[in-house]
């Protein structure tokens, strides 16, 4: 039976620890079949974190059960999620759309809430060459322009406290982290929060639209006609840089001109606003911190322990905290990025 969920699950799933217990093999086939998708017994499971993602084999071709981790995100927002998908499919952007049963997107099986989607073909993106970063800058150029139309109203705003402040605090709390580098922990990382929050001072009222929010290579695929756009589940509001910085990598003369070719891309279907230049290095530190937050407060998960092994060793907090000191020195030094 197919029903909308009104409220997180509850039940055995919802452990923090064991988020996805009971979710096996004949589950995930059952929670398919309960929309009237016919099976075929081919089950393959892909490569997500956050979430459980498996590619199903049914009689009209493969389809991708996407399976939400409980207490993560609330109903009103993985609707407000598929909505915006939606709206970028009907602009025939090349986007996961969830698939409508029952004119629904998101449903229940047991405990799980979960959506289904088409499968997409593709490849790995190969941004080698810079014809590939104008036609990826066009893509998002078009994405920006369906989504600084509107705010989102239930995913949230990215801010300092939201990716910076709360998971340094959960990070300093966690018993991963070496005690004997606690102190000086704590003050690296307190310097570079601070110079974030002087940068994002300093450049003003930035316009804020609806992103993809979490546009890196490993949520894009590359077809005959370019990228297409798997996974909108981080869709928040912010500046357009966010979506566009982690397509840059290298030394500082290659990252200039691959910005040169994703800017000319994206310029041809939304303005951009070259002040926001100012916080790409505040945005690679939010990121930074925002990514051990993250790793620490899933760490009961088991998906996470063999994902990021190294997190329980020594030498990588001592790295990180190298990282740190010299990321807030990165932010000091004269913008990478001009207009």
């Amino acid at each position: 039976m197919i029903r909308t969920s009104t409220s997180a699950p509850k039940g055995p799933s919802a452990h923090p620890a064991q988020p996805y217990a009971g979710l096996d093999p004949k589950t995930v086939l059952e929670a398919a079949e309960s929309l009237g998708l016919a099976t075929d017994g081919r089950l393959f499971q892909l490569n997500s974190y956050e979430n459980r993602v498996y590619q199903v084999g049914t009689e009209a071709g493969f389809r991708v059960l996407k399976f939400y981790r409980a207490n993560r995100w609330s109903d009103a927002q993985i609707l407000e999620e598929h909505r915006f998908t939606a709206e970028l499919a009907a602009a025939e952007l090349a986007v996961a759309e969830p698939l409508r049963f029952g004119g629904q997107t998101l449903m229940t099986y047991r405990s799980f809430r979960f959506a289904a989607f088409p499968w997409m073909a593709g490849r790995a993106p190969e941004l080698d060459l810079l014809d590939s970063r104008e036609l990826l800058g066009r893509a998002l150029g078009r994405l920006h322009a369906r989504g600084f139309r509107s705010d989102f109203v239930h995913r949230g705003t990215l801010g300092v406290d939201r990716f910076g402040t709360v998971p340094r605090e959960r990070t300093l709390r966690s018993a991963l982290l070496p005690a004997a580098l606690l102190p000086s922990f704590e003050r690296a990382s307190g310097a570079l929060l601070a110079r974030i929050e002087r940068a994002f001072d300093e450049a003003g009222a930035l316009n804020f639209g609806r992103l993809h929010g979490d546009c890196h290579l490993g949520n894009l695929l590359w077809n005959a006609q370019g990228p297409v756009f798997v996974d909108l589940d981080d869709c928040i509001n912010g500046p357009a840089l966010q979506d566009l910085w982690m397509l840059l990598s290298g030394s500082a003369s290659e990252q200039r001109s691959q910005w040169e070719a994703l800017v000319r891309g994206y310029t041809q279907f939304a303005d951009f606003d070259y002040r926001e230049l100012s916080i790409l290095e505040a945005l690679r530190g939010l990121r930074m911190l925002h990514h051990a937050g993250w790793v620490v407060q899933r760490w009961e998960d088991p998906a996470f322990p063999r994902a990021f092994p190294w997190f329980g060793e020594q030498r990588y907090w001592e790295q990180l905290l190298r990282d740190y000191l010299e990321q807030i020195a990165q932010i000091d030094m004269p913008p990478l990025l001009s207009a």
